[in-house]
């Protein structure tokens, strides 16, 4: 064989410079200096290598793998790094601070202040969903309980009012102790709920009653009125304070001393008279009496027929003397009943047929109202 002649072996082919070993190895190396700066970025990388390891280089498996376990290293490693650089970034300006601190007698007196977290905003007194949507606008986290002893489960927030409040400004978190809308705040948090009592006031006048009402810490909303006669209507709270010393109270509803709860209905029933009346005292009991005697069906007219008036039975009213209108002086009969005077309209009557005038002069006659029973209205 002629050496001059033998054939030259062909070059062996060459990869691209992005297959090649030492890219991979220098990705590798990015993956620990990228880390050192920003986590993501070089979490980012490291994917980066992984794909290059397992798909661009031609390394056998048990390297593959060696390879993806130093990329784990290298970023473990650059995270670590990169927690010392921002020590070092930060600790010649703490040493700075500490420095000036210790340099300045009034900045070592205010430094525990200046560090001292803020304390939460007194939110007693107000809703308590109110309270918890503002207490986390602050940063703060919300809880609740019952402040009194039944410990309650809390359902609707905005039905309850906030009693109590205990936070941590450190931890940025506040409890708040409630109670219903409707009731009063214990005197500690846990404690019985101060119901208050019911006062005597049965022979006050309204205006008295009220006064004693409000004093025992009763919410004069929850207090309803009733007469006591049987001619005449139950006044509103506007018309009995009006003519609050005209009227008296006969009856109350729960009794003196009575605990006077969210459940508890207070009911005053009121006698109303004046100097110039007859009748100037309470009845034995409700619905017996008639204001005006003259509206009671066994009203003796005394006009000396047959001693029978309009009725047979009795009432019990005031034993003062039968008291009658000048308009009830006929004695006749209007449409075939009998006249009794001044009569209330809306009051009960008897008999039906029975007529009457009102204190204006507008001619009345008993007969059946919208309930079916005898009372007084326009003729």
């Amino acid at each position: 064989m002629n050496p001059y002649n033998t054939p030259t072996p062909a070059p062996a082919p060459s990869h691209p410079w992005w297959k090649t070993t030492p890219a991979v190895l220098g990705l590798l190396a990015l993956v620990a200096l990228l880390s050192a700066f920003s986590l993501a970025l070089g979490f980012l990388v490291m994917i980066a290598a992984m794909v290059a390891v397992w798909v661009l280089s031609p390394w056998r498996w048990f390297t593959r793998i060696g390879a993806t376990l130093g990329a784990l290293l290298l970023l473990t490693v650059g995270v670590g790094l990169g927690g010392q650089l921002d020590d070092r970034r930060t600790g010649p300006a703490n040493a700075k601070a500490a420095d000036h601190v210790r340099a300045s007698g009034k900045a070592v007196s205010a430094s525990p202040t200046a560090s001292r977290p803020a304390n939460a905003a007194d939110y007693t007194g107000r809703p308590l969903d109110e309270a918890e949507k503002d207490a986390r606008s602050a940063g703060y986290t919300a809880v609740n309980h019952d402040a009194a002893v039944e410990d309650r489960m809390i359902i609707l927030r905005s039905g309850w009012t906030v009693c109590f409040q205990e936070s941590d400004a450190a931890g940025k978190t506040i409890d708040f102790a409630a109670v219903r809308t409707s009731e009063p705040c214990p005197e500690k948090d846990g404690g019985p709920l101060p119901w208050p009592k019911m006062p005597d006031v049965v022979g006050a006048t309204y205006n008295k009653a009220v006064e004693d009402l409000k004093q025992a810490g009763l919410d004069l909303d929850r207090v309803t009125l009733d007469d006591v006669y049987l001619d005449i209507d139950t006044p509103t709270a506007a018309e009995a304070a009006q003519d609050g010393d005209d009227w008296r109270v006969c009856f109350q509803s729960p009794d003196e001393g009575a605990k006077v709860d969210s459940a508890t209905t207070v009911t005053l029933d009121l006698g109303q008279w004046t100097d110039a009346d007859l009748v100037q005292r309470c009845p034995s009991k409700k619905d017996t009496t008639y204001k005006i005697p003259a509206n009671d069906p066994a009203y003796d007219s005394g006009d000396g027929n047959d001693g029978s008036g309009s009725g047979s039975g009795t009432t019990d009213r005031d034993s003062a003397a039968p008291h009658r209108d000048s308009s009830s002086s006929s004695g006749g009969s209007t449409g075939g009943g009998t006249s009794v005077g001044t009569v209330h309209p809306g009051s009960f009557c008897s008999p039906a047929g029975a007529a009457g005038v009102s204190s204006a002069g507008t001619p009345m006659v008993c007969g059946p109202g919208s309930d079916g029973r005898n009372r007084w209205h326009r003729a």
